[in-house]
């Protein structure tokens, strides 16, 4: 279903017209409006870009792209109409485009449409959660008057926060939500690599050299190398310079395919390109996508947090994040952030 008629039952508001959050079906809509009003009919194929419908975020994003291609180039009623003669779903463009413009005409602007268009196609319980007008604010119950018009809930880990306007312009926007998702997995590998090989040697007695993560790079230029989980089998580095070849090669190909294709698919989205990057269909249903989307932000962010944390302990104690959790266990009252000098005790 693209829009519940219920929508008209909405309570008006006031607002700018700003058109960035189109979102399910009035990106449809526009897609109707861009094929009557601004698409040239010698250029039909640009307007299916915006006409189709995929569920989810990934519909929303691939139609409100598709519209803004076509802005700002008109066409005559008899070329719109030729056009939409072709369209499989003229009717449902039509419809969707009189309930759109009784919204409006009765006081809706488009981001406040899209939002509740957008709350339909993820799900009631996940929208009222995470996404839309409902989903938790960063202030709670004194969030009222606090989030820019802009943050409507649409993104994943979207509580309305941006004191500083980062994020107001739209294409700013969606360079900072793709550059803090991919931070963000960086950082969950990160912390998972800087803890395994501490715990594996304090716990489970596996022989590594030097555990401890800001430590471990070194034993690359010590005599016999360096030794993965200390297994010579696993990988056994002895040149910085093969490390850092590797390192470019493989992170710079897979990013350079991330941004501009390559074998794993074309014109994938940058940020979720789902497809070969999916071998399990985690994504394959809408509300379970959108359920992990906010997940992996989540933690993301609490890995990026953590990472900072590593990196402060490793100035001030000059011990491993392990080491330091294992001491504070001991003694709560006596080791912790509260009663250790902030003062630099380790030494390159």
């Amino acid at each position: 279903r693209i829009m519940d008629t219920s929508l008209l039952n909405a309570t008006p508001k006031q607002s700018n017209m700003k058109k960035y959050g189109l979102a399910a079906s009035v990106a449809v809509n526009c897609a109707l409006v861009a094929g009557v009003a601004y698409m040239s009919f010698s250029q039909p194929e640009q307007i299916g870009a915006g006409t189709v419908a995929r569920t989810g975020a990934t519909m929303v994003n691939s139609a409100v792209r598709g519209v803004q291609a076509v802005a700002g180039k008109k066409v005559s009623m008899e070329q719109g109409r030729a056009i939409l003669s072709h369209s499989p779903k003229a009717n449902l463009l039509v419809k969707t485009g009189a309930i759109t413009n009784k919204l409006v005409k009765s006081g809706m602007s488009i981001p406040e449409i899209a939002q509740q268009v957008t709350c339909q196609q993820i799900g009631g319980a996940a929208c009222q959660e995470w996404y839309g007008p409902d989903r938790a604010l960063w202030l709670g119950p004194f969030s009222e008057g606090s989030v820019p018009s802009y943050l409507t809930g649409e993104f994943p880990g979207d509580y309305g926060w941006d004191t500083q306007g980062l994020s107001a312009d739209p294409n700013t926007f969606a360079a900072y939500r793709e550059t803090e998702v991919i931070h963000a997995r960086w950082a969950m590998l990160g912390t998972l690599g800087c803890v395994t090989p501490e715990l594996l040697a304090k716990y489970s007695g596996v022989p590594i050299a030097e555990p401890v993560w800001f430590k471990a790079g070194s034993q690359i230029f010590a005599e016999g190398g360096l030794d993965y989980l200390g297994n010579p089998s696993l990988v056994h580095a002895q040149s910085i310079l093969a490390i850092l070849a590797c390192q470019v090669i493989l992170m710079g190909g897979a990013e350079a395919y991330r941004v501009n294709g390559g074998p794993a698919g074309e014109g994938l989205d940058a940020i979720n390109p789902g497809g070969a990057f999916d071998p399990l269909g985690l994504a394959d249903d809408p509300d379970t996508f959108a359920e992990l989307k906010v997940k992996e932000i989540k933690n993301g962010r609490l890995a990026m947090f953590s990472m900072l944390g590593f990196y402060v302990q490793a100035i001030s104690t000059g011990k491993g994040p392990v080491e330091n959790w294992a001491e504070h266990i001991a003694d709560p009252s006596g080791v912790n952030g509260l009663t250790l000098a902030t003062a630099t005790k380790f030494t390159p």
